[in-house]
């Protein structure tokens, strides 16, 4: 399923009004499972949800058509498939010029490393520390 333009933030995490009445759903591939397709006004808060899924059913579907498969690396599928997917979403609050961006968190590929880094640092000590307490729990100091 595709992801984009979310939904609405309001009074509800997923507030209504994303197809205010009279507009219709498109029934096509690719715009089917749209949350939102109306004006987006000044002070109107949305999501943006850029994903990736390995959908199985939808993969071995894309595989049998070749008018989709040419656009696929399955090689490079099957070494991500395992994750199962990943999605980023942003809140934006729609101004008179564009949109504020209200989401504060690492994207970059250099920033998500620095994180997991200190991480690593960080599980390296807490073992340290554990192999420390084993060996005064033994009375081997």
């Amino acid at each position: 399923m595709p992801h984009g333009i979310g939904h609405l933030i309001g009074i509800d995490t997923h507030d209504v009004g994303g197809y205010p009445t009279g507009t219709e759903r498109v029934n096509k591939p690719g715009l089917r499972y749209l949350r939102a397709r109306r004006e987006m006004l000044p002070n109107m808060v949305f999501t943006v949800e850029p994903g990736l899924y390995f959908v199985d059913d939808m993969l071995n579907d894309a595989k049998s058509l070749p008018e989709v498969a040419q656009y696929i690396d399955f090689d490079k599928v099957a070494e991500y498939r395992c994750v199962g997917g990943v999605r980023i979403e942003d809140n934006i609050v729609i101004t008179e010029s564009g949109y504020d961006n209200l989401t504060a968190c690492p994207k970059e590929v250099d920033e998500l490393e620095s994180i997991r880094a200190e991480n690593n640092a960080q599980i390296a000590a807490q073992d340290q520390y554990m192999q420390m307490v084993r060996t005064i729990g033994t009375g081997a100091v």
